[in-house]
């Protein structure tokens, strides 16, 4: 059932990537500052480094939807496919939120 609902997921998520508009070359007027980070930036950066923590031997870049994308399912014991993809769709998830 998980692994059914991780499909869904990653069915939505590519769709919302073809969807969602592109940003225009010029930043908005509200934009921070060259160099400043964004507080969602900041939070974004300590959930990957929480979920790196929790996963040291695995390389998960940046984009944490790309790391769901190239994962292969049946790679790991089943337990721990299971554990490691909760854990990288419960970051993205917390990423999104926000919280």
């Amino acid at each position: 059932m998980f692994v059914l609902q991780l499909v869904l997921r990653r069915a939505r998520r590519g769709v919302r990537r073809v969807v969602r508009p592109r940003r225009s070359v010029h930043a908005p007027v509200g934009a921070p500052a060259a160099g400043a980070v964004a507080p969602r930036d900041a939070f974004a950066d300590r959930v990957r480094g929480d979920l790196t923590a929790q996963l040291p031997d695995e390389d998960l870049g940046q984009d944490l939807d790309d790391c769901l994308d190239r994962y292969v399912l049946g790679s790991k014991p089943r337990c721990e496919e299971v554990e490691y993809l909760e854990l990288v769709q419960d970051a993205i998830d917390r990423i999104e939120r926000g919280r």
